[in-house]
């Protein structure tokens, strides 16, 4: 197949290799809602026929009554052979088989559960390994003397094993915090004790696709409530009704929308009805677990979908007006499939951040603060481009200028954000001119924490909803505009051409650098305005 090309086949259509990118291990999920290649090809996965076959001694009769509205009000339960989904123990980190093997010599149950056991079903980096075990949480401190115990409603262990804290949970607390068994919910026939622990505290959990349970040391895959079936079928589904769920816990309905984006499932009709209609209940989150909502969303590898799902759901109006507003100024529809200088520099953070190499809220901040500063006002791209080139090294303003000034490179002239370019413009105007663009920087950060300004922002459009929410503190838009909203006139680092290909140091990153954040910030923008293939 060649290069930048797609076939259609009965099924779906398929990428381009290039584009694609994985292991043939990924083949088996569907990805049912349209992707975009790196190239311009939009495709999807086809499922094969079958999918992983139950193990023998555990008859697939066995069901229980699930949360879904169906002819079928039944959903197998079963005991997989986690071989058949290709899992290895060897996937596991070694931090993480520490703690496991640790629990279990001292004659404890463990498993993996949630989200890591999803991940490495469907042949994914996971952003982190959750562990539960029948041990109380005073026995697994006695076991690993380090750790402590955290949270007061739902309280967990954390481990430290060097710099890395695992997570690690306790049978009878979640049974002591959880909700009651939902009473549509039959308890398996033929089940014993430890599988009705397990089947109680899975029926706790948001969606089914983070409902399996996982014990590395018998490799099987534990499905109570319907959880592979819909890892299949690309589907975000709640373990209980939707609307209920959501309401229960608003921060759901964002993360329903974090796992369809990372993953390319879709929502059922259920969960899809019910977060428009719910949409509004996330303004009376706390903004601390709403910025970590987003967080997640944008930090991690799938921020690009994770707009255009917000924008679809209506959920951007609530969490990011200003943005909200830029996409209803374009003329975007709910299932827009173009793209916009915002998503484009979203996709170009997606290339180079991932679950396992996350960058800090700082650098997605300072990219909607860049933006918000080019709709204000349109930059010529050479203004950009030195911009760009002054914080991400140490050479002085006018060195920057120069080499922007020489840059043979054809900017993206389909951003309305960007002006005419001057070649002739003169050094002492383009200077007044990057010195302009960092202050507005600051000044559109500052315009992200204002309650009035955010209230107004989607003014033009009074069908839209209101929203005042500021998710963002006042150190960390002060950090923001320190990183972003100052260059250097005089420089002290190296001389000549900066090279924007240097390797990233992903541990600086996670931490919010100064310097490696402003270095990857410039990369993305400047790769979102001089695209490599133009």
């Amino acid at each position: 197949m060649a290069y930048g090309s797609f076939a259609i086949s009965s099924k779906a259509l398929v990428f381009c290799r290039p584009c694609y990118g994985g292991s043939i291990r990924d083949l088996p999920f569907s990805l049912r809602t349209p992707t975009i290649g790196r190239c311009g090809c939009v495709g999807a996965i086809a499922a094969p026929r079958n999918l992983v076959k139950p193990r023998k001694e555990e008859s697939s009769g066995k069901e229980i009554r699930g949360g879904r509205k169906s002819k079928d009000k039944t959903t197998p339960w079963k005991k997989l052979d986690a071989n058949e989904f290709g899992i290895q123990r060897s996937m596991i980190p070694e931090s993480t088989r520490m703690v496991l093997n640790k629990l279990r010599k001292k004659g404890f149950q463990v498993y993996l559960v949630g989200g890591c056991v999803r991940d490495l079903i469907l042949d994914r980096i996971p952003k982190d390994f959750d562990v539960i075990t029948s041990a109380e949480l005073k026995e697994v401190r006695q076991v690993f003397p380090r750790c402590q115990i955290v949270g007061r409603r739902f309280p967990i262990c954390h481990v430290y094993v060097d710099d890395i804290i695992i997570e690690v949970s306790s049978f009878s607390t979640s049974a002591r915090t959880g909700k009651t068994p939902n009473k549509n919910f039959r308890k398996p026939v033929g089940c014993n004790e430890r599988d009705y622990i397990r089947w109680k505290n899975c029926l706790q959990r948001d969606f089914t696709v983070n409902g399996l349970m996982f014990d590395p040391l018998e490799n099987v895959v534990y499905d109570y409530i319907g959880g592979v079936e819909d890892i299949k079928n690309s589907k975000v589904r709640t373990v209980s009704a939707a609307k209920l769920s959501f309401i229960e816990d608003k921060a759901r309905i964002l993360r329903a929308i974090r796992i369809a984006a990372r993953l390319g499932f879709s929502l059922t009709k259920d969960v899809a009805v019910s977060v428009k209609e719910l949409s509004t209940s996330l303004l009376r989150l706390d903004p601390s677990r709403v910025q970590m909502e987003i967080n997640y969303m944008l930090a991690y590898g799938s921020a690009e979908a994770s707009l255009r799902l917000l924008w679809r759901f209506g959920l951007m109006e609530i969490l990011l007006p200003i943005q909200a507003s830029y996409f209803v100024s374009q003329g975007f529809r709910r299932r827009d499939g173009r793209s916009n200088m915002l998503l484009s520099m979203f996709r170009n953070l997606d290339r180079l951040v991932a679950p396992d190499r996350p960058c800090a809220e700082l650098l997605w901040i300072g990219i909607l603060a860049f933006h918000k500063a080019l709709v204000d006002q349109p930059r010529d791209p050479t203004v950009v481009a030195s911009y760009c080139l002054a914080i991400y090294s140490d050479i002085s303003l006018s060195e920057a200028m120069e080499i922007a000034k020489s840059n043979t490179k054809q900017h993206n002239s389909n951003f309305q954000e960007l002006s005419a370019q001057d070649k002739d413009i003169a050094g002492s105007k383009l200077s007044q001119q990057v010195m302009s663009l960092a202050e507005s920087v600051k000044s559109a950060a500052k315009k992200m924490h204002d309650r009035d300004y955010l209230a107004n922002a989607m003014s033009k459009y009074p069908q839209a909803p209101s929203s005042d929410m500021v998710f963002m503190s006042r150190p960390l838009l002060e950090r923001v505009q320190r990183m972003f909203g100052s260059v250097r006139r005089k420089g002290d680092g190296e001389r000549g051409v900066p090279s924007l290909d240097r390797r990233i140091n992903y541990k600086s990153l996670a931490l919010g650098d100064f310097h490696e954040t402003r270095r990857v910030f410039a990369r993305i923008v400047f790769d979102t305005v001089y695209p490599p293939k133009i």
